[in-house]
């Protein structure tokens, strides 16, 4: 099969071994796949988590049919149209564990639009709902929300009933569209009054939460613009993996700051993670009411002009390779 690897020179296309599902896993015929920000750590030769160094596949996710089911595996069958978190998803097969695995909802989605939604979902719904606890009726800021992990947690954070939600962007014409999915107010971070103005827009409140994408230098506009027992969930560090931090401030509001990755997480979290998200969205998904742009589409052969897209981030939503 081809499949994308990270070489000596930069990532490139190799033949490998298909591969054979595990007791528990499920092996994909991928249709699709769509890139993230961590796909730029592994294929730059940084680590993430148990996946990187040369010779490492590249790829989180995937959407494609199911080509065959380890013997522990129940409640999917081959033929089965499906969306997955899947490491080497950027391949013509992925096995994966079927606790990772969705059915694709509906006859309409196409493979390309089912393959943005796995990492989204999963880190969305676990970052607002599990971490963050957000509660109806509560205001929420999404920091770096025009990724597209961003755009799917604004959107989740309205369907569980917050009030009003806040979506950062640095760029104006994607600050713009923040309104399509779900965003009441957009803030630019490059004002330095910006957490003043999310204060008057919360009646001098602030928000109750804070997913947090972003990070490094927007740590302490986080903790002047979060409501006294605020919630701060750090999901990602596009901005720095370091950065000032007032600890005064965080005292005093008595702020809860969660940190979340999928990286220590076991297989069982994961598992679970997934079968939260499903109570909670899948009437949604099944509605068609959770969306995300596609900004590009790639052949799988073109992987390195994808993601020198993204490392460019001009890009609004999703980046998508279609394998076959």
């Amino acid at each position: 099969m081809k499949a994308a690897v990270l070489g000596n020179s930069g990532v490139e296309i190799r033949d490998l071994p298909k591969p054979e599902p595990k007791p528990t896993e499920v092996l994909i015929r991928v249709r699709a796949s769509s890139l993230n920000r961590a796909d730029l750590l592994v294929a730059s030769g940084h680590q993430h988590g148990s996946v990187g160094g040369t010779g490492a596949r590249i790829g989180l996710e995937c959407s494609g049919e199911v080509e065959a089911v380890g013997g522990e595996v129940k409640d999917i069958k081959p033929g089965d149209r499906v969306m997955a978190s899947a490491p080497g998803g950027f391949a013509e097969y992925a096995a994966t564990d079927a606790g990772r695995v969705n059915r694709i909802p509906g006859n309409n989605m196409t493979y390309e639009q089912a393959a943005c939604f796995p990492v989204a979902l999963q880190t969305m719904h676990n970052a607002v709902v599990t971490a963050g606890r957000l509660k109806r009726g509560e205001t929420m800021l999404m920091q770096g929300a025009s990724a597209g992990v961003g755009l799917m947690g604004m959107q989740i954070a309205k369907l569980m009933g917050a009030s009003r939600v806040f979506g950062t962007s640095t760029n104006a014409q994607r600050r713009a569209r923040l309104g399509e999915y779900g965003c009441d107010v957009g803030i630019d971070t490059t004002d330095p009054t910006w957490p003043e103005q999310v204060k008057k827009a919360t009646d001098g409140k602030g928000v109750d939460l804070i997913v947090d994408l972003v990070s490094g230098g927007v740590a302490n506009g986080n903790l002047a613009a979060a409501a006294i027992l605020g919630r701060i969930v750090n999901v990602g560090r596009l901005g720095g993996m370091k950065g000032e931090f007032d600890f005064d401030q965080h005292a005093l509001k008595r702020i809860d700051y969660i940190g979340v990755t999928f990286r220590t997480r076991s297989i069982e979290e994961v598992r679970e993670i997934n079968r939260l998200l499903r109570a909670d969205l899948w009437r949604a998904m099944e509605a068609g009411k959770l969306s995300l742009p596609i900004f590009k589409t790639y052949k799988l052969a073109d992987i390195a002009d994808a993601l020198a897209v993204m490392r460019a981030n001009q890009h609004f939503g999703k980046i998508v390779i279609a394998v076959s």
